[in-house]
């Protein structure tokens, strides 16, 4: 099912993808991506760089917006641009959930109907960790 562009508003908030980080989700995204980094594996190796312990990628973060905006958006949509600034460190056992919100609606040059969203994943306590900007084209009825 999609969505369409018509029935978009700007202030819109897509449904979060949330997830609760573990050291089994790092060791299975580290399995697909070859990012076994020790900082990411070892509370010695964490530790040495000033953290708890070991601490999570942040392209897994980036995995899960693309996620949220995959599940919102629909098969027939297309993720146009997706930007994103690691700002925060992701202990284990946080609670991290994408925040994408819609700021703008645009027609591109080429005719796509176009989403633009700020986004965030935020921690558990609701601090954002990764801000950045996306943008979906998505049907249009007309």
């Amino acid at each position: 099912m999609s969505i369409f562009f018509e029935d978009i508003a700007v202030g819109d908030q897509i449904p979060a993808f949330t997830r609760k980080t573990t050291m089994m989700e790092w060791s299975r995204f580290a399995a697909v991506n070859e990012e076994f980094v020790y900082v990411h594996m070892d509370d010695e190796a964490g530790q040495a760089a000033g953290q708890p312990g070991a601490f999570g990628m942040g392209n897994l973060r980036w995995a899960y917006m693309l996620n949220a905006l995959r599940d919102w958006a629909g098969d027939e949509s297309e993720i146009r641009e997706l930007a994103m600034q690691f700002r925060a460190i992701n202990q284990k056992n946080d609670i991290l959930s994408t925040r994408a919100v819609v700021v703008e609606k645009s027609v591109a040059d080429d005719g796509a109907a176009l989403i633009h969203l700020q986004i965030d994943v935020e921690n558990q306590d609701g601090k954002g960790t990764s801000p950045g900007r996306a943008i979906v084209a998505v049907p249009s009825r007309a």
